[in-house]
């Protein structure tokens, strides 16, 4: 039997991955933060989902969760590792709580590195089991960055870089790194920017950015409708996994032509203007 591990399985990509690869006969490792969501994905995901309670800034978790799946798999490989954990940390670069900023960064980065540096020797790195892949979940984000989305754009810029050091310093052992790079997906990350919204208001208010945040959450609801279902990537993660995809990123995104554009053709000044304008547009509507 296959396996996989990934992180944040409790909803969103995460949890649309795990459900994919098991009915697709795969053992799955999957990793939640908290109990209780470790024992509602146990009922609801069966006998061969195993669930892992570990917090990707917590090395120490991490590392107790890499002995209990080497003990599971025995002398057998992790066919695959998707690092999909992660948050959405936002706001204006001039106002943004270095703490805040620091936690995005701990969590997306250096979370991403902890897991794989740990899990790396089940994929075969350095020894003589079978070879494994790594996905590493990014985001159109780490392409470009919109405006009061920077934190998070700068970890997804991380992770980017992050991702291709892998890869290059991997090809001899055999190992292969995909990243994914999802625009807006259908999860619970939409509920918690809509609380986050509220928030914000009172968080700068009397600031040059107190009447953007006022109309924040309509931005929000705009991206929320244009979010794709997180089975489109779990579906890709699948092929990859498998071997039927083999570039080394791939854009997951509604009107992934604008997004293509965005990235490769338009200039840097053409997409200041085109975000200024969204957000003049956003101030004039009632």
């Amino acid at each position: 039997m296959k396996s996989i591990m990934i992180t944040g399985v409790s909803s969103g990509i995460g949890w649309s991955t795990a459900n994919l690869f098991l009915s697709r006969g795969y053992m799955v490792f999957g990793s939640v933060r908290k109990q209780a969501d470790a024992d509602r994905l146990q009922e609801e995901l069966g006998a061969n989902f195993y669930p892992l309670i570990f917090d990707v800034a917590d090395l120490k978790a991490i590392q107790a969760s890499y002995l209990e799946v080497k003990a599971i798999l025995g002398d057998k490989p992790l066919d695959c590792l998707v690092n999909n954990a992660g948050v959405s940390v936002n706001g204006p670069m001039a106002y943004i709580a270095l703490e805040e900023f620091s936690q995005q960064l701990d969590i997306n980065v250096l979370g991403l590195v902890r897991v794989s540096q740990t899990f790396l020797p089940l994929l075969g790195f350095d020894n003589d089991l079978p070879k494994g892949r790594m996905i590493n979940i990014s985001s159109g984000a780490g392409r470009v960055t919109r405006p009061f989305m920077a934190p998070y754009a700068a970890s997804k810029h991380a992770v980017e870089a992050i991702s291709d050091g892998f890869r290059r310093e991997l090809l001899d052992f055999g190992i292969g790194v995909t990243i994914i790079e999802p625009g807006p997906i259908q999860s619970e990350i939409w509920n918690k920017a809509k609380a986050e919204s509220a928030e914000q208001i009172n968080k700068y208010k009397d600031t040059p950015y107190e009447r953007i945040y006022a109309k924040m959450d309509k931005a929000v609801q705009g991206m929320e409708g244009a979010a794709l279902d997180a089975s489109i990537v779990a579906n890709l993660i699948y092929d990859i996994a498998e071997g039927k995809k083999n570039k080394t990123r791939y854009l997951v995104a509604p009107k992934k032509w604008l997004f293509w554009l965005a990235i490769h053709v338009f200039p840097d000044k053409f997409l200041d203007k085109m975000f200024q304008k969204q957000f003049r547009h956003l101030l004039q509507d009632s």
